[in-house]
């Protein structure tokens, strides 16, 4: 994609230049604009925060980041109660959720999925499933965790006829980690409710439970890793309580700053309320601007309607998509999603993965058709993610298909 472009402002779901053309942002900035760009309702409030007061430390804004956590906690599953509103990124707050699940049990060993995304520091980068972020630094990171198969029914590891049909052997393999590769020391299994960065992979019927099942067994903190699933991006503010995962520990950031304000929480059952504020703060977690975004956002994703309104029209937007498929079979090979978090599978003619060709839709929508969109796995993945704001109408969703449609006619 090229990088010569200059944005001055957006709106909505469409970002203009300085000559004022207008381009669709079909993935949400970074998946971060849960509200779009320039929502006026977030700009008005933190446009009064700018004015008042941007930073104090954190020992004088406990009484807000409780109230914002209290907002946050008030829609997750009834068994979340408590919550930690010291993180801005994802990266660091699951970070967070390992030291909380650690020093919960006394344990150290992370096991996580294939193709998995947890973040981008050393620690996060190594209990991720993409072992391109670690090649150059073997020499740095040697945390011990493990990487089981992922739910990836599309292109099942072994084999099985269609999702679900193999017994779960993906989730069984956590049963030989911790029998076989393990020191017994299994604290925490990490997961995202759909697995973002890896392909937009959504696990099939059952899996969770089974997992959940597992976890309860051998005496592992289960975390859920809704940092790009979470505040409606599903159609349900977590995704966790729509798939009935049952996590200890969920964590949040991305669509929880609204606009694009960095803002992240970790939220997890009563007895997880181990930390001390020493063990995990840093200087702008809890900032007042992320405070105000977060509020604001999770007031106007909590209305009535919003969150269904994602539900109905992430359905045209499912329906529009395998349409493209059953128009360009040879090209597009799976279509998966929920709400407004989707994906293309992009096979070359022998049904391979085609990162080339992923990353050629993804230059030609945005040179010669103004729609941006983004590819997994960081240019090494073959699937096109369409994920507009959760603003985005039904107009809009039938205009980034139209563009779509030109694009994959073009190829």
């Amino acid at each position: 994609m090229s990088n010569n472009v200059t944005f001055t402002k957006g709106s909505g779901i469409r970002l203009y230049t300085p000559e004022n053309e207008e381009y669709i942002d079909g993935a949400s900035g970074t998946f971060n604009l849960s509200l779009g760009y320039s929502h006026p309702e977030l700009v008005e409030v933190l446009k009064q925060q700018v004015e008042n007061l941007i930073h104090v430390s954190s020992a004088f804004t406990a009484e807000l980041a409780q109230q914002v956590l209290d907002c946050i906690l008030d829609e997750a599953p009834e068994h979340i109660t408590d919550g930690w509103m010291r993180d801005i990124i994802g990266s660091t707050a699951n970070e967070g959720a390992v030291k909380i699940a650690n020093k919960f049990n006394g344990k150290n060993e992370v096991v996580s999925l294939s193709l998995s995304h947890h973040g981008q520091t050393l620690y996060t980068t190594n209990i991720s499933g993409n072992a391109f972020r670690r090649k150059s630094f073997s020499n740095t990171i040697s945390t011990k965790n493990a990487i089981v198969p992922a739910p990836y029914c599309y292109r099942c590891p072994f084999s099985a006829k269609g999702p679900g049909q193999c017994g779960f052997l993906c989730a069984e393999a956590i049963y030989d980690y911790v029998e076989y590769g393990s020191s017994g020391s299994v604290s925490a299994m990490v997961m995202e409710p759909i697995l973002g960065n890896g392909g937009n992979i959504v696990p099939p019927d059952g899996y969770f439970e089974k997992v959940r099942q597992i976890c309860d067994e051998l005496d592992i903190t289960l975390i859920a890793d809704e940092v790009q699933t979470g505040i409606g991006r599903t159609g349900y503010m977590f995704a966790s309580e729509h798939y009935d995962i049952k996590p200890d520990i969920i964590t949040l950031a991305k669509g929880l700053g609204g606009i694009g304000i960095p803002a992240a929480a970790i939220l997890y059952k009563p007895e997880y309320a181990v930390l001390e504020k020493f063990e995990h703060s840093y200087t702008s977690g809890g900032n007042l601007l992320s405070l105000t975004a977060s509020q604001k956002t999770m007031e106007v994703v909590s209305r009535e309607g919003f969150l269904e309104n994602v539900r109905s029209s992430g359905i045209v937007l499912g329906e529009l998509l395998n349409k493209l498929k059953e128009n360009y079979p040879r090209i597009i090979g799976d279509v998966r999603g929920i709400g407004y978090m989707w994906g293309l599978e992009i096979i070359d003619k022998d049904g391979a993965p085609d990162p080339a060709l992923t990353n050629k839709i993804i230059d030609i929508a945005f040179e010669d058709h103004s729609l941006i969109l983004r590819g997994s796995r960081y240019g090494f993945g073959n699937v096109v993610k369409v994920r507009p704001a959760l603003t985005a109408t039904v107009d809009d969703i039938e205009e980034i298909y139209s563009r779509l449609n030109k694009i994959f006619s073009q190829i």
